[in-house]
């Protein structure tokens, strides 16, 4: 309102303009003197808003207040939770919101399926305990792309992953065998007999070949209820971060190529960065290189993906590493 007075006051006058819009010129003149003094409050506020701005580009505009106080908290910045609120709120920045997910669990009804280990249980003491697994789709000029990710329960971090042209059982293969192939690099294997692997029903996870393999790496598979989203919940809310974070925001893809390197970098982002309320507020990978010790050699996701290309190549384990560390 101020403005439109500063815009007309020339020709009218502040009084009869404010008597039009039944406003004292005394609030008019208040708010005036507020702009050429602004209080010790409005000058914390506008210190804080570049702070506020920054954290919020840095995150890709995904960060809402939440996330935003606690980076800046890391970031050493003194400041109220509702404060952030306030300042997003005015200047119009706010967070993605997830949607619904569509299901792409085809059970195989002649299949074996494992039991359920987990029972709504998604909690783990240590890293290779109990990992979670599922995958999505996104619809692209090309054709739809297929997306599986490996996640474990104790840091929330995506061990593994894999983008395809098709939900065949290669799918989720790849991204268990990145998830094996990762721990181990980072001096953590999984060791026999520890490490539950759930998923839904999904015919891909109750297939030969899946199941094979978890019985050769020594891990107990466990199976959810069909059409029941509660038994694999972790796995189903990561993959709701994932579309609504990436996927939903910059679509529409082109092709499989490029959802796979959009992928890649969101991962690294993901694991490195991003904080979560299920880690203490700490990016997963510094949540759980804190409780493993600094000994752990950090593996960041171009080496996953790399690692799997190379392993589907045939190539031993030695020329495995010797190709990976001439690219980091």
């Amino acid at each position: 309102m101020s403005a439109l007075i500063d815009a007309k006051r020339e020709e009218f006058g502040v009084e009869p303009i404010c008597r039009v819009l039944q406003v004292a010129p005394s609030t008019y003149y208040a708010v005036k003197a507020r702009e050429r003094c602004p209080s010790e409050r409005a000058r914390r506020d506008a210190r804080l808003l570049v702070e506020v701005r920054r954290v919020h580009a840095a995150s890709g505009g995904l960060y809402g207040a939440r996330k935003v106080w606690w980076q800046l908290r890391r970031d050493g910045v003194a400041a109220a939770r509702c404060t952030v609120e306030r300042l997003m709120r005015e200047d119009g920045l706010e967070g993605v919101r997830r949607g619904r997910r569509r299901r792409t669990t085809l059970p195989d009804k002649q299949a074996q399926r494992p039991p359920d280990l987990v029972d709504r249980r998604f909690v783990a003491g240590a890293p290779n305990r109990l990992w979670v697994a599922d995958f999505t789709y996104v619809a692209t000029w090309s054709g739809v792309c297929y997306v599986a990710f490996v996640i474990d329960v104790f840091s929330r971090r995506i061990v593994g992953w894999r983008a395809a042209r098709s939900m065949h059982t290669s799918l989720v293969l790849d991204a268990l065998e990145m998830a094996l192939w990762a721990r181990d690099h980072a001096g953590i294997a999984v060791r026999r007999g520890e490490l539950i692997h759930h998923s839904d029903a999904g015919s891909q996870f109750t297939s030969f070949a899946f199941t094979s393999r978890l019985l050769d790496a020594g891990v107990d598979g466990s199976i959810g209820s069909v059409g029941d989203a509660y038994d694999n919940a972790l796995a189903e809310t990561t993959i709701g971060l994932y579309k609504a974070e990436l996927i939903d925001r910059r679509a529409p893809w082109q092709s499989v190529g490029q959802v796979e390197l959009a992928t890649l970098d969101w991962v690294d982002w993901y694991n490195n960065e991003r904080l979560h309320s299920a880690c203490d507020r700490l990016p997963p990978a510094e949540y759980e290189t804190r409780h493993l010790g600094a000994n752990v050699i950090p593996l960041r996701p171009r080496q996953q993906k790399q690692a799997t290309r190379r392993g589907s190549a045939g190539l031993s384990d030695s020329e495995v590493l010797q190709t990976t560390h001439t690219h980091i």
